[in-house]
């Protein structure tokens, strides 16, 4: 009595194992049935991804190391707007204590903005190199337009046959595409920052980087200088205003402060950012990864196919 219950009580974890092997059994005659489908499928897959693969144009990337300018919080304004703050104060003036931006931080803002980025384009004249080149022949150092966009030889951009307004693109379009192929980072171990411009002509990358670097610190140094020329003014005004003796040595103080941002701003190019390892033109290509590619070209088309024929089978059985 008691075996034949043991028996009755094996039979459904008997029944569920042979389900099991039914159900691998199906699905490895499924795929040797439909082999021949999944080859094609696959090699299909392969060949759009060579094809795909083989016509991106090559990329590449020139980087920039740079080493932020040290700034002195503790000596200039920093130090007379901690040691005189409550007396200025007294007479109305802010010496801007709680308002210093880490100078770094704000320059790499100032890159990422739109205005910066804007200015850039239309002094430099790249919009066509930005927006209208398709590849860049390495033997006569020359790029290749999208001519249904761009002339290069009269310089000028089409016009939509759709439509009477040009094909040149706006400046939040060049924004866009201007900040996917630009880069900083910040290393959080030495403070170190690598800028770095991705072009299909690696001549174009290295000297990108090169006025990106240059026209920071200009933009900066004349932030810096309109600033101080302000502040000189109001100080002046508030010369004029005061009689107490002990205000009116603060506010000369403060005044030989902005001349010296002033002087040193014009003797100093590397103003925010001195370069320790300069851009150079890239030899090898950066991307695109034409083998990695096709790799997975090949595993989505088996993937895709495999799909395909299981479905297929279980959809004619049932």
């Amino acid at each position: 009595m008691e075996s034949n219950l043991e028996k009755a009580n094996e039979c459904p974890q008997t029944f569920s194992n042979n389900a099991d092997e039914l159900d691998i059994r199906e699905i490895f005659i499924a795929i040797w049935q439909g082999k021949w489908l999944i080859i094609l499928i696959t090699a299909c897959f392969a060949i759009a991804s060579v094809f795909y693969a083989v016509n991106q144009p090559n990329i590449y990337k020139s980087e920039a190391l740079l080493a932020p300018v040290e700034q002195d919080s503790k000596s200039g304004l920093g130090a007379l707007a901690g040691q005189f703050g409550g007396l200025a104060s007294l007479a109305g003036v802010n010496l801007g204590i709680n308002s210093r931006v880490d100078k770094t931080k704000m320059a790499l803002a100032v890159l990422k903005s739109r205005q910066f980025v804007g200015n850039f384009i239309e002094k430099h004249g790249i919009l066509p190199e930005l927006m209208a080149v398709k590849s860049w022949d390495k033997n006569t150092n020359s790029l290749i337009y999208n001519e249904d966009l761009f002339n290069p030889a009269t310089n000028d951009w089409l016009n939509d046959p759709a439509s009477p307004d040009a094909l040149k693109p706006s400046k939040q379009k060049a924004y866009k595409v201007f900040t996917n192929i630009f880069n900083t980072e910040v290393s959080s171990d030495t403070g170190m920052v690598i800028l770095s411009v991705e072009h299909v002509s690696p001549y174009i990358a290295q000297q990108w980087v090169n006025w990106l670097v240059a026209d920071i610190n200009e933009a900066m140094k004349e932030r810096d200088v309109i600033e101080a020329n302000e502040s000189t003014q109001f100080l002046t005004a508030q010369l004029e205003q005061t009689k107490v003796a002990d205000i009116r040595s603060v506010l000369y103080k403060l005044v030989e402060e902005q001349a010296k941002t002033i002087m040193f701003a014009n003797v100093r190019d590397e103003y925010v950012f001195k370069t320790i390892d300069p851009a150079v033109v890239p030899e090898l290509k950066f991307k695109p990864k034409r083998a990695l590619i096709c790799v997975l070209g090949v595993i989505l088309g088996g993937m895709v196919s495999v799909f395909f024929v299981l479905t297929h089978y279980f959809i004619r059985r049932s």
